[in-house]
């Protein structure tokens, strides 16, 4: 057994102070992805960081109408808040189709947003990963990857993010709450995760020793119509294949607010901008709808045996922007 130090502290100021001082320490939460690689020896921390038991657990509405989620809230409480079904009810979905209910209990919203690809390779110590082992090489590129990235990749990385949640998220314009030796910043979810390029072991723009402390859902989409929808393997727990989030509004007709996230096709859960830019102003149509996820689609690069990524991921957009829209124009 590999030994490591274990800590915990007694409020965020001092888990952030013992993470800045120990390099290699890893913050521990409900552990659901985290003690999974440590068992396989992917992760092999110096120092668990316990933050479980801050004060991060609560679900607070603010004056403007926003809603701020504490990082240790679990998904299962997140996903049956009243507040968060009735008005980001695209969120309590993809939580719901994110895990089994034993992770549900466990899993938190902080962790969510920072568990690792599931990719084999990665998990796999006897297999070359980049993000696992700079240098070493890309297994699945050419090995298995029907389950793996058709948009964002590089050569040195093709693995997804495995985050429902995060693909809500993104698409919801949710931001993130970090705090660290330089105070407390916030990030737009949907750019919170990087694409591989050339340091593909880095999953987030989060600076070292910083804390997630909480994810703050915005007035602006609150009450908007939204859904979310996912195609697995199985239709018990399983990652995705593709998914979709959808935020959209129409008056008269005419789409005047949108947003669009994509997952299971990149290394971060994938805002469709180029649809976005299409849609505002545009028809509530079924056409202008396929038109503007087939601008964004274009940009796809599948590989040898998954480029039925595209095709799915297609569908799926369609299908949620159509039973989203109250009225349809001709196609």
């Amino acid at each position: 057994m590999t030994g490591f130090g274990y800590l915990r502290p007694g409020s965020v100021q001092e888990a952030v102070e013992a993470h800045a001082t120990h390099p290699g320490a890893r913050y521990l939460a409900g552990g659901t992805n985290l003690v999974d690689l440590l068992k396989l020896g992917v992760e092999r921390p110096a120092l668990l960081i316990d933050v479980g038991r801050l004060p991060l657990d609560g679900i607070e509405e603010l004056p403007d109408g926003s809603l701020r989620v504490g990082a240790t809230v679990r998904n299962s409480d997140l996903a049956a808040d009243p507040r968060v079904r009735e008005r980001w009810p695209a969120l309590s979905q993809a939580l719901l189709a994110g895990a089994s209910a034993q992770l549900r209990n466990a899993a938190t919203t902080g962790g969510n947003l920072l568990q690792r690809t599931r990719c084999p390779y990665f998990q796999d110590l006897d297999k070359p990963c980049n993000k696992r082992e700079p240098g070493s090489g890309c297994g699945a590129r050419d090995g298995v990857h029907r389950d793996h990235a058709v948009l964002g990749h590089s050569e040195l990385c093709i693995a997804t993010h495995p985050s429902d949640m995060a693909v809500a998220l993104a698409a919801l314009d949710a931001q993130v709450e970090l705090y660290g030796t330089d105070g407390t910043r916030r990030l737009p979810v949907a750019d919170f995760h990087r694409l591989p390029g050339e340091h593909p072991e880095r999953d987030t723009w989060i600076r070292p020793g910083e804390l997630i402390t909480g994810v703050l859902l915005p007035a602006a989409t609150a009450g908007v119509p939204s859904a979310y929808r996912k195609a697995r393997d199985r239709a018990s727990y399983a990652f995705a294949l593709a998914s979709v989030a959808v935020v959209l509004r129409v008056a008269d007709g005419v789409v005047d607010q949108v947003g669009v996230a994509f997952g299971g096709l990149a290394h971060r859960p994938w805002r469709a901008r180029h649809t976005e830019l299409a849609l505002l102003g545009a028809p509530a149509s079924h056409a202008a709808f396929e038109g503007a996820v087939d601008l964004e689609l274009a940009h796809a690069e599948p590989l040898r045996d998954n480029a039925y990524k595209v095709s799915l991921a297609h569908n799926l957009a369609l299908d949620v922007l159509n039973r989203l829209a109250p009225a349809h124009a001709p196609a």
